[in-house]
């Protein structure tokens, strides 16, 4: 089996669409589609089916990094206005930071009210998040740890925190292989936990189980990328209240237009 994965993971990151994918999670997903399809070609086409669910169906179109690092730079050093003007574009981009746009200030504001201040923070599945920077109350010298799946957007974000003077740095991880992670004060999961239940119904409780955070912010949608509801709140927030049985982390709930989430305090 181990020849015919090599030549799928190959296959997939020779791509266009996926060859900027973590090979890890290429790896891990293709051994579950090997085992059960008939063909290599049709495992080939159910791994990036299901890279697509996970990652690819939030990117409309292909995302040009170049330009908006350029186009970041030409802006004058302390214009506060055209930064966030940017990078408000720049989220749109991404179909989970744009439904967050018209919340944007009261999301962060609402829910940072409930913290202390924040000096550590580990974004988990990132996509364009970082770009929120400007309307998250955090202190100066905040160091912010950012993970995602694709090497091109983890240098984005990075080239972003250069720009800004952003203490931290953005990493490709396989977040399904998480046993662990630095310790931080705050992690955000933010909409992550259905994609990664995708490829393992139990995703979701071992990544809030692995994450060494004294507090997260996990959140899911309340529709879906077509604008459908289809009951996702209730079955999420049903769900969500499953992985926390036998916990004994503290956790509020907060109802946004376009999101829900939940404040959990492990107490670590």
């Amino acid at each position: 089996m181990e020849s015919q994965l090599d030549q799928l993971v190959q296959a997939v990151l020779g791509s266009p669409k996926y060859q900027y994918l973590s090979p890890e999670l290429v790896y891990r997903i293709g051994k579950q589609e090997i085992i059960k399809r008939a063909s290599i070609k049709e495992a080939i086409k159910a791994t990036k089916n299901k890279l697509h669910q996970i990652g690819g169906a939030y990117l409309e179109k292909p995302p040009d990094y170049a330009k908006w690092l350029s186009e970041l730079r030409a802006i004058p050093a302390g214009d506060t206005l055209e930064i966030n003007a940017s990078c408000r574009r720049i989220l749109s981009w991404h179909a989970s930071t744009r439904e967050r746009l018209p919340i944007l200030e009261d999301f962060y504001n609402e829910l940072f009210a409930h913290l202390p201040p924040i000096k550590t923070i580990l974004d988990i599945a990132c996509g364009f998040n970082p770009l929120a920077l400007p309307w998250m109350p955090l202190p100066p010298d905040a160091q912010y740890l950012a993970w995602d799946i694709y090497a091109d957007m983890v240098a984005f974000v990075n080239g972003f925190f250069d720009l800004v003077g952003q203490a931290g740095t953005a990493e490709v991880h396989d977040v399904l292989a998480l046993t662990s992670t630095p310790r931080v004060d705050l992690a955000l999961v933010l909409k992550t936990i259905p994609c990664l239940e995708q490829v393992d119904k139990s995703a979701g409780n071992q990544l809030l189980t692995a994450i060494q955070a004294r507090y997260l912010l996990v959140s899911f949608p309340v529709q879906s990328l077509g604008g459908r509801s289809k009951g996702m709140p209730g079955h999420y927030e049903t769900s969500f209240v499953r992985m926390m049985s036998g916990q004994p982390w503290g956790v509020k709930r907060f109802k946004f237009a376009s999101e829900l989430v939940f404040l959990i305090d492990k107490g670590l």
